[in-house]
């Protein structure tokens, strides 16, 4: 039931299933009454039909509720900082640190701590520590003091079986990636209601399901959803790796390498970590190699096409072959069609369609090229502009133009959005290869052949073919609508196409590019971390980069607790017993922008060996009113969090979180991976490059106009309109992308 409660909070709602309503009043129980007073304090509030609903509810269940949310929101854990009354600075430098060090390595006077160090007079002042400012270890923790301070209220809805239901149904039919967030609320929904009949939007979607089916013994209903050997491999390796793509062996090792890395290994504890490449190492039963070989041998596809198909892994296929012992199985009797697609495969008895592909485009056969390109639609759109450079435009968007009406909307659109960011001669490019990190590359250099009218010509040649088929797609769609709402706010959104956020958005989720408007002149970074875990090193580190014009920039970080416009609450390296600790920084928005500061750039690092600790939690708050601090230093309000995500794990080093725009008092959500222990790593190009791509995106309002459009529907401002999209609407983000007609 807790995880169905996070589901709901995720769709701001709270899940209430019949089986929980007790009673049947019309007037508000005490215990009602206090559940919604401390959900207020926390931020949230409830409709009228909510609180009826919550009034029926048993006392057990509100409890429970309550619970839920206040786990959610970070009530039960430790918020206090290194540094009481951290807003005024305690001018500690290096100085202090150089004296320390030397203290103690000669044990000099001065004031021995829990830690074991030793403070010399007139360093440190101790009085304004809860912690040793010299190896920042906790000593003090605290309940939260200031609660209820924010100006917004979540209102919450009411979410019983058959929205939770209906919500099951988007995600399974989602016609683009589901994030992290989805997939765990799919797999919370699957536990809890049947697989409905319905068809499965993505092969990522499928793994997922396939993993829970398997859990709850439906093994047999779970081999129906193979159709490709891919779809066999990416199960297996997502059950080795907990990876839903298939990121190779080798950029694994290379990424968790990067992130042992230590910038002073002799003064940090070395973590004893077992070889990456030995923990990839596969290893089945006869029992689980049996099961795989049944999938594949009643998998429907012809041998040819499984062979082509498992050619762009083979080196993981050789892997999996050998350790779920195939070859061996392939020689028992009814296991025929594994047995040629064995031998077939180790002989390489196929052709590959994407070798034809490249050997006639060498050979600039444009004909023979294109015709082979129209029988993939997909492959054909995400080579279109790399096609379009090496044979010209003419001829390729004529081709494509034949088979728009076979490519999933989502590849349509995406073209339309990323034309003019492609064909520009001055654009860096943010893209992000398989699990990898957030890289910027320069423009392809074929466009310097073409003139810049040659190149806009190009751009508007595919905008108007995406569009033009998108307007198609809508007005083949019967409606006996006339009149359509769409929320102002819709047109800040971007559509959820080709960016998915790996970590967990415990809050209504929001998009990445999208913007939260900032209503004081003070935000509030924070960043928890340790929770459940044993006192240990364990070294997080919050940060910010500060960007002017004339690319200088300034950083507010552990090493620079204090810079214009910004302080920090101190830099804490071990975390205390079960509880974890935290971090802050006040932003000053008034005083950034009288310094001429553009953008201020969150992130968060791991300073210790390893990837950013799992469960780690960050986030910002923003009020009207001014946020208080307590005399210990902590400032967290739940009521006054804006956004927050929290870290499920993965190869991440370094992670961007939020993108501060000054003048317009705007934060832009974005997630960003980058390796490195310090925010200096950070490559402001790399962050430009990605605000840019943001940019270009399309938002659900425009998508929205051109669906008014092309169904010849009246734009009204009357939330009464035969159809209506608010921003409620968009929450369910996986409902948005029923939009994407395919």
């Amino acid at each position: 039931m807790n995880t169905l409660l996070r589901t709901g909070l995720t769709q701001q709602a709270i899940y209430i299933p019949q089986t929980v309503v007790e009673e049947n009043t019309s007037q508000i129980t005490p215990a009602s009454g206090l559940l919604v007073a401390n959900l207020a304090k926390l931020g949230f509030g409830v409709t009228e039909d909510l609180l009826h609903a919550l009034n029926h509810t048993s006392p057990a269940y509100q409890a429970t509720i309550l619970e839920t949310f206040r786990e959610v929101m970070g009530v039960n854990t430790n918020w206090t900082p290194l540094i009481k009354n951290w807003q005024v600075p305690t001018n500690e430098s290096f100085v202090d640190h150089l004296v320390t060090y030397f203290t103690n390595i000669f044990n000099g006077p001065g004031t021995t701590l829990q830690c074991g160090h030793i403070i010399p007079p007139n360093t440190f002042p101790l009085e304004r520590y809860n912690g040793c400012p010299y190896c920042g270890t906790p000593f003090e923790t605290g309940e939260l003091e200031n609660m209820g301070q924010g100006s917004k209220i979540r209102v919450l809805k009411r979410w019983d079986d058959q929205l939770a239901a209906k919500y099951l149904e988007d995600l399974l039919t989602s016609k683009t990636a589901l994030d992290a967030t989805q997939v765990e609320s799919l797999k919370a929904l699957m536990h809890t209601f049947p697989l409905p009949a319905v068809k499965i939007g993505m092969k990522e979607t499928v793994i997922a399901v396939i993993d829970v089916l398997i859990e709850k013994d439906e093994a047999e209903q779970a081999g129906k959803l193979f159709t490709t050997p891919t779809d066999i491999l990416r199960y297996l390796w997502y059950k080795h790796t907990g990876f839903l793509q298939l990121i190779k062996p080798g950029v694994i090792i290379k990424r968790k390498t990067k992130n042992q890395r230590q910038v002073r290994p002799d003064i940090y504890p070395t973590i004893q970590t077992a070889s990456t490449a030995a923990a990839l190492k596969l290893k089945y039963s006869r029992q689980q190699g049996l099961i795989a070989a049944r999938w594949l041998n009643n998998l429907e596809m012809d041998i040819t096409t499984m062979c082509e198909t498992m050619h762009p892994q083979r080196g993981m296929w050789v892997r999996f072959i050998r350790a779920l012992r195939l070859a061996e199985f392939s020689k028992r009797e009814g296991f025929g069609k594994l047995r040629e697609l064995m031998d077939r495969f180790y002989r390489q008895d196929y052709t590959m369609w994407q070798e034809r592909v490249n050997y006639y485009r060498l050979r600039y056969d444009e004909a023979t090229t294109l015709q082979l390109l129209k029988q993939r639609p997909g492959l054909f759109a995400r080579s279109l502009f790399a096609n379009m450079l090496w044979f010209g435009p003419e001829a390729v968007t004529a081709a494509f133009a034949e088979i728009t009406d076979k490519v999933p909307a989502r590849l349509l659109l995406t073209l339309q959005m990323y034309a003019g960011y492609y064909f520009d001669k001055s654009t860096t490019r943010a893209v992000k290869p398989l699990g990898g990190i957030g890289k910027s590359i320069p423009a392809n250099r074929q466009l310097n052949i073409y003139e810049d009218e040659q190149l806009q010509e190009m751009q508007q040649a595919v905008t108007d073919l995406c569009i033009l088929a998108m307007k198609k797609r809508f007005a083949a769609v019967a409606t006996t609508a006339q009149s359509i709402y769409i929320a102002p706010e819709l047109y800040k959104i971007p559509l959820a196409i080709g960016d998915r956020s790996e970590q967990v958005q415990d809050l209504p989720g929001a998009l990445m590019g999208t913007r939260f408007k900032v209503e004081s002149d003070k935000i509030i970074l924070f960043m928890q971390w340790g929770k459940g875990l044993a006192a240990q090193h364990l070294d997080m580190d919050l940060s910010c980069r500060i960007a002017y014009e004339n690319n200088r920039t300034d950083t507010c970080s552990f090493q620079y607790l204090k810079t214009t416009g910004c302080i920090h609450s101190g830099d804490i390296r071990s975390i205390p017993e079960k509880v974890g600790t935290a971090e802050y920084i006040e932003i000053d928005i008034p005083a950034l922008a009288k310094a001429g500061a553009q953008y201020v750039t969150f992130t968060c690092n791991a300073y210790s060996q390893g990837a950013i600790a799992v469960n780690l939690v960050l986030g910002w708050m923003n009020s009207k009113h001014p946020m208080k601090v307590s005399a210990k230093g902590v400032a967290y309000d739940p009521s006054c969090v804006d956004h927050m995500v929290r870290v499920t794990g993965g190869l991440t080093k370094g992670l961007v979180f939020g993108v501060l725009d000054v003048a317009a008092r705007e934060i832009i959500w974005l997630e960003m991976a980058f390796d490195g222990q310090m925010i200096q790593d950070l490559s402001t190009a790399n962050v430009q490059a990605i605000l840019k791509k943001l940019d270009s995106k399309l938002s659900i309002g425009q998508l929205l106009a051109a669906k008014a459009e092309a169904q010849q529907l009246q734009l009204t401002s009357d939330t009464n309109a035969d159809e209506v999209y608010t921003m409620q609407w968009a929450l369910n983000t996986a409902a948005v992308t029923q939009l994407l007609i395919d």
